[in-house]
């Protein structure tokens, strides 16, 4: 059975919102657009950028979507020859991207610690895999 958009944000709405801000895509769409506005193969370089890993057309589509319909972003069309469609933050995009941008910059600054508790966690599990 297929659950409408409506009725499975009606499960647990800041759950959802939490998900789609935090996702894979999501948190790096919010924090580039944080710089400036882009049109859609500007952002999908500009994500690509983060990882090394390019976002596919179609999951950027459904991301650009899924933040546009949270009210994050702004899709402004230009009726225009040949046809421009630019992506930019709303106020409310904004103040996400800031929060998502900070736990970032914590992750970057943090990763050497969180690096060294993960190898004093696997050298205990594998001291104990071995004495078991």
């Amino acid at each position: 059975m297929k659950v409408s958009n409506e009725a499975r944000d009606g499960l647990c709405p800041q759950r959802l919102v939490l998900e789609h801000v935090t996702s894979r895509w999501g948190t790096l769409v919010l924090i580039e657009l944080l710089d400036r506005s882009y049109r859609f193969g500007e952002l999908r370089r500009a994500v690509g950028r983060w990882g090394g890993r390019e976002v596919s057309e179609k999951m950027l589509t459904q991301t650009l979507q899924t933040l546009e319909r949270d009210g994050l972003v702004d899709r402004d069309a230009k009726p225009v020859i040949p046809p421009r469609v630019d992506y930019s933050l709303t106020d409310l995009g904004r103040e996400a991207a800031e929060q998502v941008r900070a736990l970032a910059v914590w992750t970057q600054n943090r990763l050497e610690q969180v690096e060294k508790a993960r190898r004093a966690y696997d050298e205990v599990r594998e001291t104990r895999s071995r004495t078991s």
